[in-house]
């Protein structure tokens, strides 16, 4: 995973970010005066660091999140996590889930496949890993900070996904059914020097010379 990586790779891809700009509530574009969805989370506040718990250096289980403010004319909702920074042409999707009740709601910790964890049945889609799983936050050491993008949709109409939608199938619903949407940051950052080194054996006996 990323966190091997060596300090100079980090340093190099400093300033290759796939920016706020291109995730998937800033480029649907839905017009002025949509409905606002509020996107909160009882593990941290928006902008502030994910704990550990989330991320590739702790068990790496899906963070739970909270909502309020659906349309009563909503038929479905569409949950989109996004790394803003990672060093590619487009933010790293972590996770999709879809078909998710058209209400204010949730999703508990670990609701997604994760290592040693089955989740809850949620209709997952595919994460940028091709996997129908969480991603955790796994940042470049050395990259600086980077902005993980939990983003809620509500669709006015419920498309058929198939079993594990991709990205572009449900931007592509997105674009032709999103009524309204709502954004919560929480940021990751592995520094320079993170990479553990293994401990030294201890030293063995003096020999007298």
């Amino acid at each position: 995973m990323l966190e091997k990586l060596p300090d100079v790779i980090g340093h190099a891809l400093h300033g290759v970010r796939a920016g706020l700009d291109e995730i998937a509530f800033n480029t649907i574009g839905l017009r002025a005066g949509m409905a606002s969805i509020r996107v909160t989370s009882l593990a941290f506040v928006d902008h502030a660091p994910l704990p550990d718990r989330y991320t590739a250096d702790g068990v790496g289980r899906s963070p739970p999140l909270e909502w309020v403010g659906v349309p009563a004319d909503a038929a479905a909702l569409v949950v989109v996590v996004e790394d803003a920074d990672s060093p590619t042409p487009h933010p790293l999707v972590h996770a999709l889930v879809v078909d998710l009740p058209p209400a204010d709601g949730s999703l508990h910790e670990g609701a997604l496949p994760s290592v040693d964890n089955e989740g809850d049945g949620s209709h997952a889609g595919l994460n940028s890993y091709l996997q129908a799983a969480w991603l955790p936050p796994d940042p470049p050491p050395g990259h600086g900070v980077h902005r993980y993008a939990f983003q809620v949709f509500a669709l006015g109409t419920a498309p058929s996904f198939s079993s594990h939608p991709g990205r572009d199938e449900v931007f592509e619903a997105l674009r032709a059914h999103a009524i309204a949407s709502g954004l919560l940051i929480g940021t990751c950052e592995r520094p320079d020097g993170s990479i553990k080194l293994p401990e030294s054996a201890p030293a063995g006996p003096l020999v007298a010379g």
